[in-house]
């Protein structure tokens, strides 16, 4: 049996108990818009994932196996796939025409958040499977092992994912430093 504190709320949205599925959203929404977010850097986008992550999770309430998994495990997995299917789809879209000039923005400047945007661009150029891990693990706060299962890895591909990642951000991170 799987220690889970969300197995109770669950039930209640499998069993269509008012303000059940209400108080999960509550309690859930931060966490899958900041991994949406982060996986696919745009927040319109975000929002809709997080939207269709809830949409399947009630849906589908009746189907979770609570001695198999843990809620959280299952929840984030619908929500990783649904990212994975727009970072997928972006690729097969072709671009209509490139810009015929440079975008004019000023670069960011070195303050906080001109960093945090660095950081951000740096992590959406990242492998998406180097970005997953970081993002679970560092966003997320899971842990290695919890990460892992997640993602259907050892322990040791995970991080060996997370140090690929980590050297791939901090040249990237050099990188445009350099070009400031």
């Amino acid at each position: 049996m799987v220690d889970d504190p969300d197995a109770e709320l669950i039930k209640a949205v499998a069993a269509g108990e008012p303000g059940a599925m209400q108080a999960l959203v509550a309690r859930k929404l931060p966490r899958f818009l900041a991994l949406a977010v982060r996986m696919l850097g745009d927040r319109a986008e975000a929002e809709d994932v997080a939207q269709e992550t809830f949409l399947r999770i009630w849906r589908h309430a009746g189907r979770f196996r609570a001695r198999e998994a843990r809620f959280d495990s299952w929840a984030h997995r619908i929500a990783l796939n649904l990212c994975y299917d727009r970072l997928r789809r972006r690729r097969e879209e072709p671009m209509a025409e490139p810009p015929e000039q440079a975008d004019p923005a000023p670069l960011p400047d070195a303050d906080e958040e001109g960093e945090a945007r660095q950081v951000e661009r740096a992590l959406q150029a990242l492998a998406p499977r180097q970005r997953e891990a970081i993002v679970l693990v560092y966003y997320q706060d899971m842990t290695n092992r919890q990460a892992a299962d997640l993602m259907g890895l050892s322990v040791e591909a995970l991080e060996s994912l997370l140090s690929r990642g980590r050297r791939a951000l901090a040249a990237r991170l050099k990188g445009e430093c350099d070009d400031a």
